[in-house]
């Protein structure tokens, strides 16, 4: 690890940033298209949300498998099966002719996108110091907005020439081209870990009432995060009457938005706060003033509704950055660092789980003030969540371990 020059460092943390950015666009093209499918396939919304609902649970599921997996076994190997299987179900979900089979290659896929980034984690605490990490882990999480931007920004191109099913096959081709990358270009690190023993220290601090915490406010953070980035373009077309091409660009600012707020998430916790909880409660508040304000004016102002939407989807990134890419290594010396990131990230898609199916079925049955409400209700509990961990957090860990 300390052999490595600056440029070889950089040049690693770009692959890994590209390769999660194509794991985003692997992903959550469904979303992005889910609108003009329901308008091809005549499907409700709810139908369509059930495959977005088993891919989250699978995957959701797999990131605890991916964890223990990366702390025992090859996490570039595990990267590069997750890289072929998510290929190959994008390729097959065009073929789908009815929701079931639709439902059971989206939740194939969730389980091998699972297989990314608990492998990822384990593979930058091993190959980056603790500076170059946060500046890893800053990069790699560019790579979710940067693949949402393209997929959002190709969509309504590529479904105008090809219609719905092209958005898939060229994610895949996408996939292809970084799983030959990455084969060649990642190095190996051995997967073996010094993994403790169950009822040791690192095991009883995964399952504590402070882990607990902060899994419940990953998991707040993930029903707004994904639930607002999926239904957003919905809200905006049905909310205003624009075409779903029209809306499906406006979900380009969402992302854009992420962005400054990994920077600004990042900044805080160096510069200010060095505890993830209560940093991640500053700006959980932030996203909680967002969705008021997105409440307040909606029907009234479009361009200020998907800006308080990028607003409130930006600072769940920054959330997430907080929780599920800072706390891990705090986990390093017990040899547990993917399990926990695994355990962590399982609980962002819970979340969205329950909020990509909930909101559909919300927005139909009760429309989208409600919906809206919701989501306010749900970003002031995350918040208060989160300042509630900040004195057991002080309490568990000095924050000079990390």
């Amino acid at each position: 690890m300390t052999n490595r020059t600056q440029q070889q460092t950089t040049a690693l943390i770009w692959l890994f940033a590209m390769t999660y950015m194509v794991s985003y666009m692997t992903r959550i093209n469904f979303g992005a298209v889910v609108s003009e499918m329901v308008l091809d396939l005549g499907w409700s919304r709810s139908l369509l949300a059930a495959a977005l609902t088993g891919s989250f649970i699978t995957y959701g599921a797999g990131q605890v498998v991916s964890g223990i997996c990366g702390d025992r076994f090859s996490p570039k190997k595990l990267v590069a099966c997750g890289l072929i299987v998510t290929i190959a179900m994008n390729l097959l979900i065009p073929l789908c002719r009815g929701p079931v089979s639709m439902v059971a290659v989206w939740s194939v896929n969730g389980f091998a996108q699972a297989f990314l980034w608990p492998p990822m984690v384990r593979l930058m605490t091993a190959l980056f110091s603790g500076e170059d990490y946060d500046r890893a882990v800053v990069r790699v999480s560019w790579g979710s907005s940067f693949g949402t931007i393209l997929i959002y920004l190709l969509a309504p191109a590529v479904i105008t020439l090809t219609g719905w099913r092209g958005v898939f096959v060229l994610s895949a081709l996408c996939g292809a081209g970084i799983l030959l990358i990455w084969t060649r270009c990642c190095p190996e690190t051995a997967g073996e870990t010094s993994v403790k023993r169950a009822g040791e220290a690192g095991g009883s601090r995964i399952f504590s009432p402070l882990m607990f915490g902060i899994m419940t406010a990953v998991m707040l953070q993930g029903m707004l995060r994904d639930g607002v980035t999926t239904w957003m373009p919905s809200y905006i077309a049905e909310t205003y009457d624009l075409s779903n091409e029209i809306a499906i660009l406006t979900g380009v600012l969402l992302p854009l938005f992420s962005i400054l707020c990994f920077q600004a998430a990042s900044k805080l916790y160096r510069r200010k706060f060095r505890n993830p909880l209560a940093c991640a409660g500053v700006i959980f508040g932030c996203g909680a003033g967002a969705a008021m304000l997105l409440l307040l004016l909606s029907g009234k102002a479009p361009a200020l509704s998907v800006l308080f939407s990028a607003v409130l989807t930006g600072a769940m990134h920054g959330v997430n950055l907080l929780l599920v890419s800072m706390i891990p290594p705090f986990f390093k010396k017990y040899g547990n660092v993917a399990t926990v990131s695994g355990v962590i990230n399982s609980c962002t898609y819970v979340g969205s789980a329950v909020s990509t199916y909930g909101i559909a079925v919300l927005s139909e049955t009760m429309g989208w003030g409600t919906t809206l409400l919701l989501w306010v209700l749900i970003a002031f509990t995350g918040t208060t969540v989160c300042l509630l961990m900040v004195k057991p957090w002080n309490k568990k860990f000095q924050t000079t371990e990390h």
